[in-house]
């Protein structure tokens, strides 16, 4: 076996372990609405939706229809489920070319596209990581820790070499898996071809002669990828969109040299304030997920189509801000200020990045939508990582005087390039290895605590995702998590939802958590519209369903842990509807 083949199969091997992380099985067929279902009812861990609209609304007529902005990568405005519960710029005469309302974007009907212009639409940018290397890496690519530099320099330095470091990483990875997602194409795009068929079947897989060895795993990881996707036909669509997503992500995402901003978007990238830019197309190029995400909020209720959104009295606005790659702090900021200003009551923010780079325009942003009563709602992320430890932006710590003096005297010492190893004693001729030195063992440093407490906003929600069944997988494998910084869980795995097409599908992750969390939101203000963002995240964080048992997750040391559901967010629990409604029936 060739060397390029051996590590292929290595890498087959990989992704195969990779498939059985821990996870509930997909490899069921749940109700199209279970995440508004109730589980003491239903057996399904949703938050109790319908069981609230049966209970507790059933006599109550809503007082005021609230305004829900998506800030995402598009929305379909045409589908059959959404079209009814579009927000409407009543204000602007369509097509006319004229900004009749005077708010300084042209027939925005249904919302506004920052990124996108005239010339048309942007849909890939970097990663964040990428466009910081692009600025820092021409000032340290020949700088050493015995160069001299003042302490901004020092900074920027040790941020340079720490987003080497992540690049090299993220780029072999992607590459690793884009290997591995070649090998499987080639094996289903093969056996299709030899059966004449569009798309073959298992059985076709099954009765294919695998060239090698490598061949041969592929066709393993096809029947465990079946199995644990819950058909062969999803596990297909699966690597299909897989293939997509690293060969966006190698072209575009991670390659320094690709960057269309400047001649797809236009606007002066360096002032962060200027917010005359972009086009009334909200749809752009991709909409997925963007759609997806308005169908939990208020996919209609009143119809007999597709599934129900959480909240019945609702109006999507559209606002795209994110491509395919990183979300610009600039775009995002303006995303914020537009809902703000025409109305929006609630802000679902579905996307991170571990990144910043404007965050003080961002930061405004969120201030300006906390001193005028807007929720912001933002979903956790998907690297089932730690955010009490990790960076995950934007979220609702402030770069401030306190964080600053904070960071100041919590800064680490740096690291020397280079340090000579310590001399150990030889062999001792008895077949023993030398001792090793025990100072060079460090032990993981406690979370400092204090840091969250620093200046924050206070109508902000972070939300993890869970699963369906009530069991120790209950947190979503893929779901960031943090006893300090997330704030609930809500269902966001296997979520049906509207995409575009006029169809429905099921997607994964905390962008599908987060809408169902402003879906509530929106539900709770429609009934009781006095109340402010502080009032509703207290309503929703106190009304959770606690979990009392332990779940299982793998931690930021790749160790298997089982800890209790409020060592993993603030709030212990899964949000629930009834509940919040409930409370918020008498609350003062």
């Amino acid at each position: 076996m060739n060397a390029n083949l051996k590590k292929l199969t290595f890498l087959v091997f990989i992704f195969c372990l990779n498939l059985s992380a821990f996870a509930q099985s997909k490899n069921v067929q749940l109700p199209a609405n279970w995440f508004n279902l109730d589980l003491q009812e239903n057996g399904y861990f949703g938050i109790s939706t319908e069981k609230a609209y049966r209970e507790l609304l059933k006599d109550k007529k809503p007082k005021q229809n609230i305004i829900v902005a998506v800030i995402d990568g598009g929305v379909d405005t045409e589908h059959p489920d959404l079209k009814q519960v579009l927000w409407t710029n009543k204000k602007e005469i369509p097509g006319n070319g004229i900004d009749d309302d005077g708010n300084g974007y042209i027939d925005d009907i249904h919302g506004w596209n920052f990124i996108g212009s005239k010339k048309g639409n942007l849909e890939f940018d970097n990663l964040e990581l990428v466009r910081l290397l692009r600025i820092y890496r021409p000032k340290y690519q020949s700088t050493t820790n015995l160069t001299p530099l003042d302490s901004t320099q020092k900074e920027e330095f040790k941020l340079y070499k720490k987003m080497v470091g992540n690049f090299g990483k993220k780029y072999e990875d992607a590459s690793n898996t884009f290997s591995v997602l070649i090998a499987i194409n080639k094996v289903l795009d093969s056996v299709a071809k030899i059966n004449k068929k569009e798309i073959p079947t298992l059985a076709d897989i099954d009765q294919y002669k695998a060239d090698d060895e490598t061949e041969e795993q592929v066709k393993t990881i096809i029947r465990k990828g079946a199995k644990e996707d819950g058909s062969f036909e999803k596990f297909y669509k699966n690597i299909k969109e897989g293939y997509k997503q690293y060969d966006a992500m190698l072209k575009y995402n991670l390659n320094p040299k690709y960057d269309m901003r400047a001649e797809l978007v236009g606007d002066d990238y360096s002032n962060s304030y200027q917010k005359d830019y972009g086009n009334n197309d909200v749809k752009g190029p991709d909409a997925f997920h963007g759609t997806h995400v308005s169908g939990i909020i208020g996919a209609d209720r009143t119809n007999s189509l597709g599934i129900l959104g959480v909240a019945n009295n609702v109006r999507i606005m559209a606002i795209r801000v994110v491509p395919t790659g990183d979300e610009r702090d600039k775009d995002v900021a303006n995303g914020i200020r537009y809902a703000v200003d025409n109305g929006a009551r609630v802000i679902n923010m579905s996307f991170g990045k571990s990144y910043k780079w404007d965050k003080k325009a961002v930061d405004s942003a969120v201030k300006y939508a906390e001193q005028k009563g807007v929720l912001l709602v933002h979903a956790a992320g998907n690297d089932n990582q730690n955010n009490d430890l990790e960076e995950n932006y934007p979220n609702k710590f402030f770069d401030s005087k306190e964080a600053d003096a904070y960071k100041t005297a919590h800064k680490k010492p740096s690291k020397p390039d280079f340090t000579p190893p310590v001399a150990m004693p030889q062999n001792n001729g008895m077949g023993m290895r030398p001792p090793y030195d025990r100072s060079a063992l460090v032990k993981p440093i406690p979370i400092d605590t204090v840091k969250f407490n620093l200046p924050h906003a206070s109508n902000w929600i972070e939300v993890g995702a869970s699963a369906y069944k009530d069991d120790d997988n209950l947190k979503a494998d893929f779901s960031n998590y943090g006893k300090y910084t997330v704030d609930v869980f809500a269902p966001g795995f296997m979520i049906k939802s509207t995409v575009p097409g006029n169809k429905y599908e099921e997607a994964d992750g905390t962008s599908m958590a987060s809408p169902v969390v402003a879906g509530l939101a929106a539900l709770i203000l429609s009934y009781y519209p006095d109340l402010k963002p502080a009032q509703v995240r207290e309503l929703i964080m106190k009304s959770v369903s606690k979990v009392a048992h332990k779940i299982k997750y793998k931690n930021e040391k790749g160790e298997n842990v089982r800890v209790l559901f409020n060592e993993i967010c603030v709030s212990g629990g899964i949000v629930n509807a009834y509940n919040a409604l409930k409370l918020a029936e008498n609350y003062k």
